[in-house]
C-alpha cells in the first residue's frame, strides 16, 4: 500500500488549502492518522492526528485554523487548512500507523503561504 499526498501548492495569507491523502489500497487496524510537516532548516513536528479513530489532536500553532478527517470509504485521509499564515510554509507529509507497528508515509506535498 502506498499514500499519496495531494492538494498543496501557493495560497496567500488568509486563505485555504485541503490537502488529501489516499491509500492506493485498504489498511486494517489503523490506530493512528496524522500529518506532519516539515520546514526549511527545522525539524519534522506533527501537526494534527486522529488517534484510535476517535481522538484529535493540533498542534497549538494551527489550532481553530486546521482540521483533519478521515473518509474509511474512500481510504483517505484530509487536512483543510485556514487562515494560512507564512509560518504554515512548509512540506506535508501524512502518516499511517497501524496496531501492529506498520508505518506508511506519503511522499509529501509543499504548502506556501505568502504574506
Amino acid at each position: 500500500v502506498q499514500l499519496q499526498a495531494s492538494g498543496g501548492g501557493l495560497a496567500q495569507a488568509g486563505g485555504s488549502l485541503r490537502l488529501s491523502c489516499a491509500a492506493s489500497g485498504s489498511i486494517s487496524s489503523i490506530n493512528f492518522v496524522g500529518w506532519y510537516r516539515q520546514a526549511p532548516g527545522k525539524q519534522r513536528e506533527l501537526v494534527a492526528s486522529i488517534t484510535n479513530g476517535v481522538t484529535t489532536n493540533y498542534v497549538d500553532s494551527v489550532k481553530g485554523r486546521f482540521t483533519i478527517s478521515r473518509d474509511n470509504a474512500k481510504n483517505t485521509v484530509y487536512l483543510q487548512m485556514n487562515s494560512l499564515k507564512p509560518e504554515d510554509t512548509a512540506v506535508y507529509y501524512c502518516n499511517i500507523r497501524t496496531y501492529d507497528a506498520t508505518t506508511y508515509w506519503g511522499q509529501g506535498t509543499q504548502v506556501t503561504v505568502s504574506s
